[in-house]
């Protein structure tokens, strides 16, 4: 049994945390809105703090997912932030997606203190989360992400150390570079078959065996054939994601043509008030069209 502290409960961290405790981890939370750290309590047990400090004091893995670079940070070398507490020798982990850069501040701080870090972002939205077999991609030192490593298996089905401090957040920057595409390239394609009179089921179910098979087709085609787009990973946040790809891309001079034309895409979805629908939502514009 490992003493964790997890703090973000929201639509990927709240289940994450309750894998931590069904696989016999000791886990306090913290969570900014009290009421959602009080029903995880009352559904999974544990225990609740009052601040990121107060929640990683005597922890020996402290798990962090929030929203964007500037929450990383309130959260570990802000006031009343993790790193004010965690012991020497403690693991932090960050499930954010957030920039390289933050990632690298906070592995030097944490170092500082003597305290490991790991930053560790996430592939698989809510449903892997719930159901526990997020891809975790990390960053980090190697005797850090072996020690957490078996921790972070409650809630994953794979976890693999990318290189050093940024390796994790760089290489979900790929991730998500990859998704924009895809999310486009299956959107114009359901949209033609709908338009051509072809059974979308039936068409997914044959070329999903072929080379144009992915996770997408496999878990979205069905409800983008159906207009459905009121869950998922919000565009809103995946806009967020795109803006860290591009700045990074700017800084070692990648060019990403494509990315940014879905990007302008998801800009006009947000500008029709349809930020917190799923990144399928693209479809709806070929739809208008």
């Amino acid at each position: 049994m490992a003493i964790c502290a997890f703090l973000g409960l929201g639509v990927m961290g709240y289940p994450m945390a309750g894998h931590l405790v069904a696989a016999g981890h000791r886990v306090t939370v913290y969570n900014r809105t009290t009421a959602k750290a009080e029903r995880w309590v009352t559904e999974h047990g544990g225990a609740m703090a009052a601040t990121p400090a107060a929640a990683a004091e005597g922890a020996e893995y402290v798990f962090l997912c929030v929203g964007d670079d500037p929450d990383v940070l309130a959260m570990t070398t802000g006031a009343d932030g993790v790193l004010e507490t965690m012991g020497e020798g403690a693991v932090l982990v960050d499930h954010t997606t957030a920039s390289a850069v933050i990632a690298r501040n906070v592995y030097a701080a944490a170092a500082a203190r003597g305290v490991g870090f790991v930053d560790a972002p996430i592939s698989g939205g809510q449903a892997g989360a719930e159901n526990g077999v997020l891809t975790v991609m990390c960053g980090g030192d190697q005797a850090d992400f072996d020690r957490v490593a078996p921790v972070i298996d409650a809630y994953s089905r794979a976890c693999n150390l990318l290189g050093g401090p940024g390796s994790g957040q760089l290489t979900k920057m790929v991730n998500q570079i990859c998704i924009a595409g895809l999310v486009q390239g299956l959107s114009e394609g359901i949209n033609f078959a709908q338009r051509a009179g072809l059974d979308v089921g039936s068409v997914v179910d044959t070329i999903s065996k072929g080379a144009a098979g992915s996770w997408q087709m496999e878990n979205r085609a069905q409800t983008m054939a159906d207009g459905v787009f009121d869950y998922g990973f919000a565009l809103d946040w995946m806009r967020k994601d795109l803006r860290i790809c591009f700045e990074e891309a700017a800084s070692n001079g990648s060019a990403l043509p494509v990315t940014e034309i879905v990007d302008g895409y998801y800009e006009q979805l947000q500008e029709l008030g349809l930020g917190r629908w799923d990144t399928s939502t693209l479809i709806h514009l070929l739809r208008q069209g």
